[in-house]
């Protein structure tokens, strides 16, 4: 298990925010923390523990009016470490090679890949042949129904037809170098994991999976860590002393990585 840190960008501004509340129409969240830092010092903070892996996050729509300015902050933060970040929200086949450019290690893909339901196998094909599976994140972020987890698109509000199963991550493996699931219900919530999906994250061992989602304590993480054998490297968000959150950022470096 090893930390994964994170850095979301929204309307221009380092945040928390609570998943599942996110929209785009007036580009509305709701917020558990806004950073009076920039991305970049994040970021400089992560080097300087030689923190890898962690996830830059766009959460403004292209049509957004803060669109340019949440990008230049996450392009800031490549810049402070490069290929020490992954870049993701509304990444294409056309502006892939920009981020990547940009200091980012891989660059982390949803909508795009899933479309109208569906596995879009076409769109897959060009995100792959863009920039090469070892550059590739596909994110199975995802919400529960009819007591199965769904991968949601579109700001994580609409759910696809799409279930996650080791199965399913077997077929996509040939396609990515890692995967990213944060699990929506919980995302920002800080009050527990989604246990049921973590242990089924941890079965898969041919990639690495990053879980993201409701973890507000190191009692949280040592769950996770005894429900997979270690195997799922984990964000923490709203959590963390960094975002306003009781979980030092010391501890949790010192402790994760050892467990």
């Amino acid at each position: 298990m090893k930390f994964r840190p994170c850095i979301d960008i929204h309307n221009g501004q380092v945040k928390q925010i609570v998943g599942g509340s996110l929209r785009d129409a007036g580009d509305q969240a709701e917020e558990n923390f806004v950073s009076g830092q920039d991305a970049a010092f994040y970021a400089a903070l992560y080097k300087k523990y030689g923190i890898r892996g962690g996830h830059v996050i766009l959460l403004n729509g292209a049509g957004s009016p803060y669109y340019e300015k949440t990008k230049a902050q996450a392009k800031k933060a490549l810049a402070e470490y490069p290929r020490g970040l992954q870049l993701g929200g509304g990444v294409t086949p056309e502006n892939a090679q920009e981020y990547l450019e940009a200091g980012a290690s891989h660059v982390i893909v949803t909508s795009y890949v899933f479309r109208n339901g569906q596995i879009s196998w076409e769109n897959l094909e060009r995100m792959k042949s863009a920039v090469g599976a070892k550059h590739l994140v596909l994110d199975l972020s995802c919400r529960r129904k009819d007591d199965r987890y769904y991968i949601v698109t579109d700001r994580w509000q609409k759910f696809t037809e799409v279930p996650v199963t080791l199965e399913l991550m077997e077929t996509l493996s040939a396609y990515c170098d890692e995967f990213l699931v944060h699990a929506v219900d919980v995302e920002g919530r800080a009050r527990g994991i989604e246990e049921k999906l973590a242990c089924l994250l941890g079965q898969f061992e041919k990639r690495p999976v990053t879980y993201a989602g409701g973890v507000g304590s190191m009692e949280d993480i040592e769950k996770l860590y005894h429900c997979t054998g270690g195997r799922l490297d984990v964000t923490v968000g709203s959590a963390l002393d960094l975002f306003g959150g009781t979980i030092p950022f010391r501890k949790l470096v010192e402790n994760v990585n050892f467990l």
